[in-house]
């Protein structure tokens, strides 16, 4: 039978010589090219080609890679072809996971040519096993590496992102330094002036869309840097929150403030808030847009506006209703001792948005109505029924688990019979005591490993048991919350995810709203 053979490339760097972002780098076309002839002469036949460009070996989100796992469990090809192994992983793990786990079940011979990397080879699993942990202690180093010389820099005051704070660029002379963008400082000199001339963070959004000035991402796009944010309606507008992080950054006031967000691990590009004392603020780095009087004056107001949060009966909804035309969080206010939910977009321009709104107390009245109504509508009901969706969804979950727990233990047996083979071709001195125990050993591990994943799996078999046997428990959470007269802030956040709150239906009172249950 021909076989079949998946090609994948990779290259981590920046690319420095694609014509246009759709291209190939040279690197890939060399990968392609090797890679290629290689699978010719083997007398392959080529399934298809798996190129991730601009991507590290730890990413786990490389889009192509991950075609290319779920390609190979449905066995739609028979060998996987790369450079070196470290071109389809850096993590020790992921080669554990798939090449000596996952591929020998699902049939699938892996091959990188340069290292002479081949499970079809079982002497040089050590090898391959190795070089797996080469790459890791690689990553981890470099990131360390990388971590001490940002920490260096920025320490020192020098800007280490890839894109200038709006109001600055690059300084093309000196590798660190922020020189004023003119135009777009006088952008950020208007809004703390028009600040302390008393005008309100919405009302300044309005004043720069009404003149067509583009918010600092679209800003970025249109002089041309590849700035990558998803596209979505309004996204050129200037918000509340742009104009409210602008008023307190420090870096207009020339000094560097950076390290406000760290990696969660070099694993993973996912980064998390960091407190302010961590921060690292180098005061003095590059000249100011804003002088010190103007600033304090804008810092004093600021303080004086603030309010603690009251989660009694204004915060009651705060970060759950939605705008149903743009799916911007409503903002609260207050009129005449009444508070309401409005959407702040149809403040920050004209026709930016239908501008939903809905008081306070009639959006809590729909939603105590719709939760008792619902309530009572779910006791009624035949609990069979709702019994039997639940079961059948974990059910589901069951027999996939039950069906991989085959796969693996069909495996074991074989590794288990293949040591007893070993052993019964020892006694008949076929073959050595010392290759005895170099080829049972690497059976026994192999076993073991996927020993501890069936156990893995079987956890998980009684959790979804213990799901079963207890029944589905969305009755006994709506049960807390029957005869309802008002809201808490705690049954909001526990039964609701979001409200949709759309535009008052002309001739009537009635706000139409959507709410999105958590249960």
């Amino acid at each position: 039978m021909n076989m079949k053979v998946a090609i994948y490339c990779r290259l981590s760097e920046e690319d420095k010589n694609k014509q246009s972002e759709t291209d190939d780098s040279g690197s890939i076309q060399n990968q392609k090219s090797m890679l290629l002839q290689y699978a010719m002469e083997q007398g392959w036949e080529l399934y298809n080609i798996y190129s991730d460009d601009d991507y590290t070996g730890a990413d786990r989100r490389r889009p192509e890679f991950n075609r290319l796992l779920k390609d190979a469990q449905q066995h739609k090809f028979d060998i996987i072809l790369c450079k070196t192994q470290s071109r389809f992983t850096r993590e020790l793990e992921l080669v554990e996971k798939y090449i000596h786990g996952l591929f020998p079940i699902w049939g699938i011979r892996f091959i990188s040519i340069v290292d002479n990397a081949d499970t079809a080879n079982k002497g040089n699993k050590k090898s391959r096993q190795i070089n797996g942990l080469v790459n890791e202690w690689y990553l981890e180093d470099m990131s360390e590496n990388i971590r001490s010389v940002l920490t260096n820099r920025r320490v020192n005051g020098f800007h280490i992102g890839a894109f200038a704070l709006y109001g600055y660029k690059k300084d093309p002379g000196q590798k660190g330094h922020l020189i004023i963008d003119e135009e777009a400082a006088a952008v950020v000199r208007e809004v703390f002036t028009l600040f302390a001339q008393g005008y309100g963070k919405t009302a300044i959004a309005r004043i720069l869309n009404d003149r067509g000035i583009p918010n600092p991402t679209e800003y970025k796009r249109l002089h041309g840097l590849r700035y990558q944010q998803p596209k979505t309606k309004n996204s050129t507008l200037w918000k509340y929150f742009a104009i409210s992080d602008m008023l307190i950054n420090e870096i207009y006031i020339g000094n560097m403030v950076q390290g406000k967000y760290g990696s969660v691990s070099y694993k993973t590009k996912q980064n998390k808030p960091r407190p302010k004392s961590e921060w690292y603020i180098v005061e003095g780095t590059h000249e100011p847009i804003i002088d010190r009087e103007l600033w304090d004056r804008v810092q004093a107001l600021i303080s004086q506006r603030a309010k603690p949060f009251d989660i009694g009966t204004i915060g009651l909804f705060a970060r759950k209703a939605r705008c149903a035309n743009c799916g911007y969080t409503m903002r609260s206010s207050k009129n005449r001792g009444k508070h309401y939910l409005q959407c702040s977009n149809r403040h920050v321009a004209k026709d930016a948005c239908i501008g939903s709104f809905i008081s306070v107390d009639k959006l809590e009245q729909l939603v105590t109505r719709e939760l008792n109504r619902l309530a009572a509508e779910y006791l009624d009901i035949d609990e069979l029924e709702q019994n039997i969706e639940f079961s059948d969804n974990l059910q589901g979950q069951k027999n996939r688990l039950l069906s991989d727990i085959a796969v693996y233990e069909k495996k074991v047996a074989e590794y288990s019979k293949g040591i007893r083979e070993l052993y019964m071709d020892k006694v008949k001195g076929l073959i050595s005591d010392s290759d005895y125990v170099e080829m049972s050993k690497e059976f026994a591990t192999d076993r073991d490993r996927l020993e501890r994943v069936i156990a893995d799996g079987q956890k998980q078999l009684s959790e979804i048991e213990e799901k079963q046997a207890a029944g589905d428990n969305r009755r006994e959470l709506i049960e807390q919350y029957t005869n309802l007269e008002h809201l808490t802030r705690e049954i909001v956040e526990t039964l609701i995810d979001y409200i949709s709150v759309g535009k008052r239906i002309p001739g009537t009172k009635d706000v139409p709203i959507e709410i999105h249950w958590s249960f």
